[in-house]
C-alpha cells in the first residue's frame, strides 16, 4: 500500500473510527464523491484522508488526462471539511494522484494565494505553475497553524530532476513527451519560487513528488511533514505495542474482530516498505 486508494478506510476500520462522505471538485473540475475518516481511540481528534479520493486518476476519464489543467483542489476541500469537524491532527496518504500540479489547486482550496506577474490568482492545473510569480499564504485557513499534518508517502518520489514527478509519472495522466517537459519546467520553477518566498529548498526533498508534487505542496504551504508510509502509520496507530504485548488465543474464536483487522493492516504495510517505487 502507498497511500492510495483504500487507506482511509483501511484505518478507519482498524481503528473502529468514522467515515464521512461529501461532494468535492474532483481533478478535471467536476463535483465527486469523495470521503476522510476519523481514527477511533483516545487521544487528538484525528482525521484520516487519502489524495485518492479527490483527485485519483481513476476520477479523470481517459479522454480527459492532461495534467497540465487537472488540479488538486478537491483535496484542499477535504482538508476543510475535516477542520470543520474539529480534526487536531491530519495523517494524509500521499498515493494516487491523476494531477501534476504541486499540490497547487489544494493550497488555493484552502486560502494561499498563487499569483502571477499582473497581481492575478492562477488558473488550475500544473501547466499554470510556469506564470507564478510570488506566493500569498496572509489568507491562507488559519486553522493549519494549529493543526498538526503528517503525511505517508513514497519517500522516493521528487519534485524535480531527471527523476522528478513529471518525467516519472507523466505519462501515465497522458502527459504527451512534450507536456512532460513542460510540466517539468512549470515544477522547476514553482519550486525555485517556493525557495525565494519561504526559504525552502524542495527540487530533491524526500517525499516532494508524491502524488504530482504535492507532497512538496502539503510541507511548503501547509506546514505538514513527510513521512516514509509505513512507519508514520504505525505510529500513529500504534500497532507494534498493541500487537506486541497482546496475548493472542489459538482459537479463531478468540481473537476480536479489532485485532484481526489490526493484523492485516499490519502485513499489508510491511508488504509494501520495500524500496521499490510506487505509482504516482
Amino acid at each position: 500500500m502507498d497511500g492510495g486508494e483504500g487507506f482511509t478506510k483501511a484505518l478507519v476500520a482498524a481503528t473502529g473510527g468514522t467515515l464521512h462522505t461529501l461532494t468535492v471538485t474532483g481533478p478535471v473540475g467536476q463535483p465527486v464523491a469523495a470521503h476522510f475518516g476519523f481514527l477511533g481511540g483516545a487521544g487528538p481528534r484525528t482525521a484520516v484522508l487519502e489524495i485518492a479520493a479527490a483527485a485519483g486518476l481513476r476520477l479523470v476519464p481517459a479522454a480527459s488526462r492532461d495534467p497540465l489543467i487537472t488540479t488538486t483542489y478537491g483535496v484542499g476541500e477535504l482538508i476543510r471539511a475535516a477542520l470543520d469537524a474539529g480534526a487536531q491532527r491530519l495523517l494524509v496518504g500521499c498515493g494516487d494522484s491523476g494531477a501534476n500540479d504541486g499540490g497547487a489547486g489544494m493550497a488555493q482550496a484552502l486560502g494561499v494565494k498563487l499569483l502571477d506577474a499582473a497581481g492575478q490568482a492562477l488558473g488550475r492545473g500544473g501547466g499554470e505553475l510556469a506564470r507564478l510569480a510570488r506566493l500569498d499564504l496572509s489568507g491562507r485557513d488559519p486553522r493549519l497553524s494549529q493543526a498538526h499534518i503528517d503525511v505517508a508517502c513514497n519517500w522516493h518520489n521528487v519534485l524535480c530532476g531527471p527523476n522528478g514527478v513529471a518525467r516519472v509519472f507523466g505519462p501515465q495522466k497522458g502527459a504527451s513527451p512534450e507536456t512532460v517537459e513542460r510540466l517539468a519546467a512549470a515544477l522547476d520553477h514553482y519550486a525555485a519560487v517556493i525557495e525565494r518566498d519561504l526559504g525552502l529548498d524542495l527540487r530533491l526533498s524526500p517525499g516532494g513528488g508524491a502524488s504530482g508534487g504535492l507532497g512538496a505542496g502539503l510541507q511548503a504551504l501547509l506546514g505538514a511533514t513527510l513521512h516514509p508510509r509505513y512507519e508514520i502509520v504505525m505510529q500513529y496507530l500504534e500497532l507494534e505495542s498493541l500487537l506486541r504485548d497482546r496475548t493472542w488465543s489459538s482459537r479463531p474464536r478468540a481473537v476480536s474482530p479489532f485485532r484481526r483487522r489490526a493484523a492485516r493492516f499490519r502485513r499489508k504495510w510491511r508488504g509494501g516498505r520495500s524500496g521499490t517505487a510506487c505509482r504516482w
